[in-house]
């Protein structure tokens, strides 16, 4: 099966600008070559550390940002350059769900008039129809109808997030970036709103981009993960897969932080050294390797560590700070 969405080596730097001309003196890597595809009708997790470049990813999939290097192709077509007039019609296929409820809503509209205006944009329909539309969409998400008339402030952070996801579903839409959808709801809430996306995945064969730090969470909601750290991906298997048989260092040490229901039982948790690296100056070399000042990490500057497919659909990171020196041996060719 071909993928729905495709990005291949995809890169977006913010330049930073300082001295009295405010000439360019570095860049922000954020996202610093990254490739990966998603199915229609799958989830494919994205996690790691706040700052690692995430939701910048996201956001420059449904081209909030403007990708400095690389492509993105959604059902065979290059958008990475489309304009905005060539970037509306794909609008309708592609949406997202941001982190906070409270700042994605415009707390001066009602919840009609936002759920309404994805319609009013694209055109196309009566009035009438509208209404009828965001009548059904509320019952979808689990909303009263007469929830249309009220405004966000007047409703509870899950029920605000479901708006937003309400807003996302509109148009029928094929892909859902959710950027952290949970991470700002009660743990009681979670459930809830990640079982109705599931739901709806079923439903409508929606594909999700599912973005969070919370591996548990990932666990409970995706086909694949892929595992994020400093803009590049070192890591991404099925689901299954990454949390049985995890290879990359930076995956065990995410894993063992999940907290284990039974408080009894002794978990040995990866304690992480050193301090994150800047995307402003990376290091030369294996930027986790840098971090634990790991002994191999001189030979490794100045070189690429591409991901390497180590096991049927398991794909790790070529880097001998990171790997058990048996796995290192399979991908190092």
């Amino acid at each position: 099966m071909s993928d729905l969405l495709k990005v291949e080596d995809l890169k977006v730097h913010f330049p930073v600008h300082g001295g009295v001309l405010m000439r360019q003196t570095g860049a922000v890597r954020a996202v610093d070559g990254v490739s990966l595809g998603i199915r229609q009708g799958e989830t494919l997790g994205l996690v790691g550390e706040s700052g690692c470049g995430k939701s910048t990813l996201g956001k420059a999939i449904v081209r909030l940002l403007k990708p400095t290097a690389g492509r993105i192709e959604f059902e065979g077509v290059d958008v990475t350059h489309l304009g905005t007039a060539a970037m509306r019609p794909l609008r309708r296929d592609m949406q997202m769900v941001f982190q906070d409820p409270v700042e994605s809503l415009n707390a001066r509209h009602s919840v009609r008039e936002i759920l309404e205006e994805p319609y009013i944009i694209h055109g196309g329909i009566s009035r009438a129809e509208r209404r009828r539309r965001v009548d059904e969409i509320l019952d979808r998400v689990g909303l009263q109808a007469a929830s249309a008339d009220r405004y966000p402030f007047e409703f509870s952070g899950g029920q605000r997030q479901r708006i937003g996801i309400a807003r996302a579903l509109a148009l029928n839409p094929k892909l859902i970036i959710c950027d952290e959808p949970v991470s700002a709801l009660d743990v009681s809430v979670q459930s809830q709103v990640l079982n109705l996306l599931l739901e709806l995945q079923r439903e409508m064969d929606l594909s999700y981009l599912f973005i969070a730090h919370d591996l548990a969470v990932v666990k409970h909601i995706s086909d694949r993960v892929a595992v994020m750290y400093l803009g590049k991906i070192v890591e991404m298997a099925d689901s299954e897969t990454i949390y049985r048989e995890p290879k990359h260092a930076y995956t065990k040490a995410l894993l063992s932080a999940i907290p284990h229901p039974d408080p009894a039982m002794k978990v040995e948790r990866v304690l992480l050294e050193g301090d994150v690296p800047s995307p402003i100056d990376p290091p030369k070399g294996s930027a986790f390797g840098h971090r634990i000042d790991h002994p191999r990490y001189e030979e490794t500057i100045g070189r690429e560590l591409p991901l390497v497919e180590i096991d049927p659909g398991h794909w790790v990171a070529a880097d001998p700070c990171c790997l058990e020196p048996a796995d290192y041996q399979r991908v190092a060719g």
